[in-house]
This record gives C-alpha cells, sequence and structure tokens, in this order.
C-alpha cells in the first residue's frame, strides 16, 4: 500500500487531539474512516504507534520517534507548496529564548545588507531545538549541550550563568550570588528548553522546591511575583528587563555554550553556510 499524507495528517492529529473523536471533527472526516487510516499506517511500519488502551490516546515509543519525522515531512512539504518561497526561500532561524542576546538586531541587519534577496526569518519556538529537528526551522541558536547525532553545531560563544530574583527580595542587595543562595529558595525551572537543571548543585546543597514552567515568559513571571528564582546566562538581562527582577552575577556556575546547529549532511538551505560565516564575523568583531 502506498503512503500519502493524509496519513501522516491522520497520525499527528490523532497524536495532538489525544482522541479519534476530536481527531475525525478536526479532519472533517468520520471516525471509522479515521481508525481505517491509522490501521493502514501501523500496517505499512509494522509497528504499533498509538496505545489504545486508555480513553486517552498515547503514543508509544515507536509513535513518539515517527511524531518527529511526520512533523518534519510535513513541514517540507508544506513549505515546498508555500508559493510565497517560489521568488525567494527564506532561512528559518529559530531559537527559544534570547536568540543571540544583543548581538540579535545586529546580525538580522547586517544579513539584510549582504544578502537582500535571502529573508532570514527569526522564529521563537518553544522546544529544545526550537522546531529544528521537526523541521520548522532550518538553523538554530541553541543553548546546552547537543548530542543529537542528525545535528551539526558551530560554537559561537560561552555565555556567564547570572542569577535571577525578585527585584523587591534580600537577594536583590547582593552584588553577587552563589548557588547556595540561591538554594533556600524555590527554583523555576523551564523543562522544555532551559538549560537548568537540580545536577547544576551538588548532591548534598540541592535545592527541595522547583517551580516547572514550559517556556521564557512562565519562568520571568514566576520569578517576578517572589515564587521562585532562577539562573540564566547574560543574554538574558538584555532582552528581558522587568521592574520586578534583578538580575545578579553568578560566581559559582560553568558557563552555557551558545551554538548553530542545523542537519547534519546536505543542508536544508543553500544560505546555511553563509549564515554561520556571517555570525561568526559579527561575534569576532565584538
Amino acid at each position: 500500500m502506498t503512503i500519502e499524507l493524509r496519513h501522516l495528517r491522520a497520525f499527528l492529529a490523532i497524536a495532538e487531539e489525544g482522541t479519534i473523536t476530536r481527531a475525525a471533527t478536526r479532519l472533517h472526516i468520520g471516525q471509522p474512516a479515521l481508525s481505517r487510516t491509522l490501521r493502514q499506517l501501523e500496517s505499512h511500519l509494522g509497528v504499533r504507534l498509538i496505545d489504545r488502551s486508555t480513553h486517552h490516546l498515547e503514543l508509544t515509543a515507536a509513535g513518539r520517534t515517527f511524531h518527529d519525522r511526520a512533523t518534519a515531512a510535513l513541514a517540507a512539504v508544506d513549505a515546498a507548496l508555500d508559493p510565497r518561497t517560489l521568488t525567494a526561500l527564506p532561512l528559518r532561524l529559530g531559537h527559544p529564548w534570547a536568540a543571540l542576546g544583543d548581538h540579535t538586531v545586529p546580525l538580522l541587519r547586517r544579513w539584510d545588507q549582504e544578502h537582500p534577496d535571502v529573508p532570514l526569518e527569526l522564529r521563537r519556538i518553544d522546544d529544545r531545538t526550537a522546531g529544528l529537528t521537526q523541521g520548522r526551522v532550518d538553523v538554530a541558536l541553541l543553548r546546552g549541550d547537543i548530542t543529537d547525532p542528525g545535528l551539526a553545531t558551530q560554537l559561537l560563544l560561552e555565555e556567564d550563568r547570572v542569577a535571577v530574583v525578585p527585584a523587591d527580595s534580600d537577594l536583590a542587595d547582593r552584588p553577587s550570588l552563589t548557588l547556595a543562595d540561591l538554594a533556600t529558595w524555590p527554583i523555576a525551572l523551564n523543562t522544555v528548553a532551559g538549560t537548568t537543571t537540580l545536577d547544576l548543585w551538588p548532591a548534598a546543597t540541592r535545592p527541595r522546591t522547583t517551580i516547572e514552567v514550559t517556556n521564557t515568559d512562565e519562568w520571568l513571571t514566576a520569578i517576578a511575583v517572589g515564587r521562585a528564582v532562577g539562573i540564566s546566562t547574560s543574554a538574558t538581562p538584555r532582552l528581558h528587563r522587568h521592574p520586578m527582577i534583578a538580575y545578579r552575577p553568578l560566581t559559582d556556575a560553568p558557563p552555557v555554550p551558545l551554538l548553530l546547529a542545523w542537519h547534519r549532511g546536505t543542508p536544508t538551505h543553500p544560505a546555511i553556510p553563509d549564515l554561520v560565516r556571517l555570525t561568526r564575523d559579527l561575534l569576532a568583531e565584538h
């Protein structure tokens, strides 16, 4: 049997909606037809993609792996069929937070000057790889260690860590802070794209309470209202100023690498090498 795009769209709709009923409504087809399409896809792949043993459907391990592949495949098809890309294929640059820090605007301006025929689109995507593994961007600015063997990376620089505390707390009165200073507070952790984990602290002095958030906006709010403190990098104070948040140097935590990442092998966009070169040149000048 030939697998068609409708099989991928059906699978993704079920995965995102959590039930056959809602997915069928979203796709404007009957439930029996949608179930049959899913069975055809699973039969072709020879694996079960969705666990149907619970009322709310869950992806199997194979389903989670296939989800990223299906998302990337459909994104590539949608991009290829977008008539706006026939005249100028945009270079999509993703980031989960902070982009290139205060070098972001100079990078975009320099790109427009040197490559006026290739639009550079900066996209913030709350994902560990900023949508890169899902095919939503061509290249991404990422922080922390990247271990995906399918991605090539270029180290751009290392950013110092900073403590992020409520502006009206006693911590804000100090010129600098240590990990031990923060350990008595709840720690706000961005579990989707953050670079901070409890492993940053020695085992004997780890904070006992955490507040988990899924994006930068939630993280900043938790700190601003005094519910937690956080740790970020030196890029964050320049882009996320807030009257109820204070940033202080964190003296005993290692720096965070900032990298450009793209798919290993043939680049998804011919201008990726130009972006790598331009970014390195810009940072070298500063």
